[in-house]
């Protein structure tokens, strides 16, 4: 039963990330599926998530699913591996059923997952991403279920999104950082042949992580694939699809100041944009 306290009119496409990572997620959506509105928002005042427990990241990505269902979002799209691994199948098994069983909330690791097995051919995969999502277990659960011959080895890069956010993406300092831990990586296991990268900040590391990978290796990052995942969910649900407008417009929440999100997301998106402050609370 749809719960009449929230919009019932169609609205945009909700994207949720802890920071400015899932602007990656959304820009690869966008490219694919221009038509639709979306709003996306990001808790850049209590960024990061990666090193926070289980309990805290469910609680927080509650809070933001909550805002955007609010805002008039039928469909919210996790854009954060972080959020993904830790809070999205709480929310969607706890949650949704009492918040409004109409409505759907979607993770960005299953998509990553499900394309990983035609692309590696020594069936060896490693993953870059952040320490809680590593921690989580998250990616090599998902392929093992769906590839359970290909052998996953998760490394943690600590230091990446920082360097990332602070616009030293092509600095020296984050050719040492990349190099150590691909290198690492490579040490544990010298078979894999493609790696994920498992956080949405990474892209804007590509230059450095190329230089440092191994020739043949090849390097997945998630926003083609989850924005093809995407357009294949609302081909497939068509009573969804219905509930999305399209005006091909985005609006940009934050809970930081709006300054800082503007500065900071033009980093990834290369253009000028209008961010709103909100507050998230149960």
């Amino acid at each position: 039963m749809t719960n009449p306290l929230l919009p019932q009119t169609p609205g945009p496409i909700g994207i949720f990330d802890s920071g400015y990572g899932g602007l990656t997620i959304l820009h690869g959506i966008r490219q694919l599926l221009p038509q639709y509105d979306y709003m996306y928002l990001g808790d850049n005042a209590r960024a990061p998530y990666g090193s926070r427990s289980f309990e805290v990241v469910y609680q927080f990505t509650r809070q933001a699913v909550n805002k955007l269902f609010a805002m008039g979002c039928h469909l919210v799209i996790l854009g954060c591996n972080t959020a993904s691994a830790k809070a999205l199948r709480s929310i969607q098994q706890r949650d949704l059923p009492n918040i409004d069983p109409s409505r759907r909330v979607l993770g960005i690791i299953r998509p990553t997952a499900e394309n990983i097995g035609a692309l590696t051919h020594s069936r060896h995969v490693g993953i870059l991403a952040t320490e809680g999502t590593i921690r989580s277990n998250s990616y090599a659960m998902e392929i093992g279920k769906l590839f359970p011959d290909i052998t996953v080895t998760g490394e943690p890069c600590p230091l990446w999104a920082a360097i990332v956010e602070a616009n030293e993406a092509d600095s020296p300092g984050a050719d040492y950082f990349v190099k150590k831990r691909i290198d690492r990586l490579m040490r544990r296991d010298p078979a894999i042949d493609t790696i994920i990268l498992g956080c949405t900040h990474y892209p804007l590391l590509m230059n450095a992580i190329v230089r440092h990978v191994p020739d043949g290796v090849r390097i997945m990052p998630q926003g083609s694939y989850v924005a093809d995942s995407l357009k294949d969910y609302l081909s497939r649900h068509q009573d969804m699809e219905a509930m999305i407008t399209r005006g091909g417009t985005c609006r940009y929440l934050t809970t930081e100041s709006e300054e800082r999100f503007g500065e900071c997301a033009q980093i990834f998106l290369h253009e000028h944009i209008n961010p709103e402050h909100v507050e998230l609370h149960d």
